[in-house]
Formats: structure tokens, C-alpha cells, sequence
């Protein structure tokens, strides 16, 4: 525990259950002396068990649909009341895809479907940054982060139509990022994790063998759920001041290496057989 939080207080977006990043940030950015406040669905809070990761944080917790803007107008204002002004932080940690889930392939995605994708995993983004912009609702160097994924720039298979979602996240970010700073000096960045056996994660198809591969690949290994949860924690914290705009890869090098040894080791075994 190094306080990097103390005397801040945010929201954060997406907590589900034990499995979930958001999950694990918001207990980090408890222990690191920050005041919170959860926000799901009512479909997630049915299901999932955030009302006990609640009681955990000593957090108030606000039904919200991140895909409406009077949902996310109540949650922030109700929030700026709980908090006693403006606040400092948000993590955006939400993401489905009902082609994922169906296993729609590529090729023939039921386009209802891709809309809600993007709305839900993407546009859900903008919705956000839009409400905390009008309610003028964050503090001077305030921080937003949203979780991505590499497949925003690369070709993954499986991932469907979550890799355009991802690609108009990060878009998100970087044409938000000046208007905010502008306003507040607020940095809006998004944070490209490992794959991570979430919930929502395991529904991705190879979700198991992905993991494992990127495990592999990469020099670091895989970055754990608590090991994103620290780096989005020290995102919120006024050490990264001036990191905005960016998407900022946390995923034990994967993303910068073209081949591995080890990968290659299976790859000469596999010929050898």
C-alpha cells in the first residue's frame, strides 16, 4: 500500500464478480485510500455479486445502464451528492458482444447485434465523457481510463466484432483527450490488457488456448488481474499527470514481440512430428 489514492474518489464501471478487472481494481483502489462508488446494470447486480464487493470497499452502489444518458446523467450526478462535488476518477471496464456470445462468425455478423456491440462497448465510452464533461463532474487532473484489447489493431481470431468496438474505444480516447484537458487538464487513456479469464472474457471462443499462447509469447508472461488493477490504480494517481491519450499496453511485452523462443521451440517440434 504506497496511499496513491488518498483523499480521491471515483467511479468505477463493470464490476461482476471476483473474475473481473474491475472487480480487482476497485479493491485496489480501496487499499490505496480511495472513496467509491460501483455502478452495473440491475441485471449484473441480479447475477453477479457486487453488492458484497460493496460492503468489501465501503462503496455506495448505483444501478446505471452505461448505454443511456439519462442512466449516466443520474449516476454522476448522484455521485457528485455522495461524494460532495466533483470526484476524480472512473474506470469504463464494460464490453459484449451478442455475436460473441452467439458465435456469429465474421463473415456473417447479424448487424442488430453489431450495433448493440458498439453501443454497449464503445459508444457507451463517449456517452460517459460526454455526461462527466457537461456536469463538469471530474476535478482538475481528473482521470478516465477504458479497458481494451490489442485486437483493436491486430487480427485476432475469435474476437469478432469486439476488435471494431475496441478500435472506436481507443478512437474515443484520443479525439475526447484534448477537449477534456482543455477543460480540466483531465487525461482520458485506455489501458490494452493480457487476455484474462473473466467472465466475459471465457465467452470469447478459444479463450483457453489464447490465454495460454499469449501466455507463452510473451517475455513477462501474462499480466494477472491484480497486476492491471495496480497499473490503472497508478493511472488514477497523480503520478501520471501527463499521460493522456494513449493507449498503454499492459500485457508482459506481447505486444511488441514479432517471435518468441519458446513459440518457436513449438513451432520446430510440431514440424519435427
Amino acid at each position: 500500500m504506497y496511499n496513491l489514492l488518498k483523499g480521491k474518489k471515483g467511479i468505477i464501471f463493470g464490476a461482476l464478480n471476483e473474475q473481473s478487472i474491475a472487480w480487482r481494481v476497485a479493491l485496489k483502489a480501496r487499499e490505496e485510500g480511495a472513496q467509491l462508488v460501483l455502478t452495473n446494470t440491475p441485471i449484473a447486480r441480479r447475477f453477479g455479486s457486487v453488492d458484497e464487493l460493496a460492503q468489501l470497499c465501503s462503496a455506495k452502489f448505483i444501478e446505471a445502464d452505461a448505454t443511456s444518458v439519462e442512466d449516466l446523467t443520474r449516476l454522476v450526478k448522484e455521485s457528485v451528492d455522495y461524494f460532495g462535488g466533483p470526484f476524480d476518477f472512473v474506470l469504463h471496464s464494460v464490453g459484449m458482444s451478442p455475436n460473441v456470445r452467439k458465435m456469429k462468425p465474421y463473415e456473417d455478423l447479424n448487424y442488430e447485434f453489431m450495433n448493440k456491440t458498439l453501443d454497449i462497448s464503445a459508444v457507451s465510452f463517449h456517452k460517459l465523457l460526454s455526461v462527466l464533461y457537461r456536469e463538469d463532474a471530474l476535478k482538475q487532473w481528473g482521470s478516465v481510463v477504458a479497458l481494451t484489447y490489442l485486437a483493436s489493431t491486430r487480427s485476432v481470431a475469435g474476437y469478432s466484432d469486439m476488435a471494431d468496438a475496441k478500435a472506436m474505444l481507443e478512437s474515443i480516447a484520443r479525439n475526447f483527450g484534448p477537449i477534456y484537458a482543455k477543460r480540466r487538464n483531465v487525461r482520458i487513456n485506455t489501458v490494452s490488457q493480457s487476455p484474462t479469464l473473466t467472465t466475459a472474457g471465457q465467452g470469447v471462443a478459444g479463450m483457453k488456448e489464447m490465454y495460454e499462447y499469449a501466455d507463452r509469447f510473451s517475455p513477462l508472461g501474462n499480466a494477472s488481474a491484480d497486476d492491471c488493477a495496480s497499473y490503472v490504480v497508478s493511472l488514477f494517481s497523480d503520478l501520471t499527470r501527463k499521460v493522456t491519450m494513449q493507449t498503454l499496453y499492459h500485457d508482459g511485452g506481447f505486444s511488441s514481440v514479432a517471435l518468441s523462443e519458446p513459440v518457436m521451440e513449438m513451432y520446430l517440434k510440431g514440424l519435427e512430428k
